[in-house]
This record gives C-alpha cells, sequence and structure tokens, in this order.
C-alpha cells in the first residue's frame, strides 16, 4: 500500500487508523472500573457467581440471560449530604455498571437463581443431566 505524503498540519490520514483501537483500549479500561468485583465456582450440581455490590439496593439490580450469556446490570445512587462538610478525599464509587458472564454449554440458563444479602448477590446456575455421548460405530461392509 503506497502512503500519501501528509503536511504537517494534515494528520487525519496517519491518526484515523489508529483511533479506534486507543478508543476501544479506554472503553475496556473505563468498563472494567466500574465492573463489581465477583468470583465463580463449581459443584456437581451447579454453578455459582457471587458478585460484591455493596450499598446497592436490591431494586436497582437487573440480571437477564440470553443466548446463554448472564448479564447483571445495577446502578449504586449518589446518596452524600455536602452541607457542613468538607470532603478531603472520596474514594467510593457510584453510577451504572454491568458484567457479562458466557456460561457454560451445560448450564441450565431457564432454572438460574439470585438472593442479596449483606451487599452480595448469589447467582446459582443448575447443570443440566448429563447425557451419554451422542454417536455409533458404522459397520464397514465388504464385498
Amino acid at each position: 500500500m503506497v502512503e500519501k505524503a501528509h503536511t504537517a498540519g494534515d494528520l487525519r490520514p496517519s491518526l484515523w487508523p489508529r483511533l479506534p483501537a486507543e478508543i476501544q483500549g479506554i472503553a475496556t479500561r473505563i468498563a472494567n472500573y466500574f465492573a463489581p468485583e465477583s468470583d465463580a465456582s463449581a459443584t456437581e450440581q451447579h454453578y455459582e457467581i457471587n458478585i460484591e455490590l455493596p450499598g446497592v439496593a436490591a431494586e436497582n439490580i437487573d440480571v437477564t440471560v440470553a443466548n446463554q450469556v448472564l448479564t447483571l446490570k445495577g446502578e449504586k445512587s449518589f446518596e452524600r449530604k455536602e452541607e457542613g462538610r468538607t470532603y478531603y478525599f472520596s474514594e467510593r464509587s457510584y453510577g451504572a455498571f454491568q458484567r457479562s458472564f458466557r456460561l457454560p454449554p451445560d448450564a441450565a440458563a431457564d432454572n438460574i437463581t439470585a438472593d442479596f444479602k449483606d451487599g452480595v448477590l448469589a447467582i446459582r446456575i443448575p447443570k443440566t443431566a448429563k447425557t451419554a455421548p451422542s454417536g455409533s460405530k458404522i459397520k464397514i461392509r465388504t464385498a
């Protein structure tokens, strides 16, 4: 590919190919910053995802599943009175968040339960019954 010479004032053609990747990297870092911490585990009977949501009200949490992807959305409201106070720092985060988890093929997406207690959302995904591998041996005939 032949690249055109650019004048010092015209950076658009040379900058444009890099811009989408740079924006995508920033968007990923921002999404990860606001994503709640979680862990995932499994037993013989089910998968479990535990998500820390301190300060989030249960009515502000939405859990959905579509196409074997479990999505958690919510919002932590900003409720801080500033009358008569001077804040020196604030490390608490507020705002909307979202996390998505791809479910394994043996997850029973139609029987998922979610319990919220002490700021932790526990999502339990049952496993489907194991089935014997399908297939059969093909007999080779001879003439």
